[in-house]
């Protein structure tokens, strides 16, 4: 497995190596050793999550105020375009962002820190999105803003089909950015 640094400050990618063969394939998701080799401490996710979502679907842009939650995220069926926005005060890429395809197929996990919106569209017909995270959610520490925010301008690859009222309703980002700073 071999960790990729993005453009977002502290945003990796961990790339395994698939074994393919007849039967199959077998690879490896996640690698204690090779996360705290990167800064990251395997030990302090606390939860585990999956959704599953259609073809076209939206989901987010979501964070976390206070202390932020990081989190490990891949695609574990199908495929997805995967959003982050850097919210982090006085990072030297706040309010860049960034965006990946996850997929069932080459396996990639993309590590989050605290301090970013994420958000993802299905591009499969179904798939199914897997998250772990650092800490509990707190209904009471939820952020989110628009998912075609204008100023944000994120590129979703294919006409939004489904979003949730919650996320219709989100804020807009030069909200969230007089809120942070």
């Amino acid at each position: 497995m071999r960790v990729e640094r993005t453009p977002l400050d502290g945003v990796l990618l961990f790339v395994p190596s698939p074994h393919r063969d007849e039967r199959g394939l077998f690879t490896r998701t996640f690698d204690a050793g090779i996360a705290a080799g990167h800064g990251l401490d395997p030990a302090a996710f606390a939860q585990d999550s999956q959704s599953r979502s259609r073809r076209g679907t939206v989901r987010g842009l979501h964070g976390r105020s206070g202390r932020g939650e990081a989190k490990l995220v891949r695609c574990a069926r199908g495929a997805v375009h995967d959003a982050l926005v850097d919210i982090r005060p006085g990072s030297p890429t706040f309010g860049r962002q960034f965006s990946v395809r996850l997929d069932d197929r080459d396996f990639v996990t993309l590590y989050v820190p605290a301090g970013f919106l994420h958000g993802f569209q299905a591009l499969t017909e179904e798939a199914d999105t897997c998250y772990r995270i650092d800490r509990e959610h707190d209904p009471s520490e939820d952020l989110s803003v628009r998912y075609d925010d204008p100023d944000l301008k994120i590129d979703w690859p294919l006409p939004v089909t489904a979003i949730s009222p919650r996320d219709l309703q989100a804020g807009s980002w030069a909200r969230l950015v007089e809120r942070l700073t």
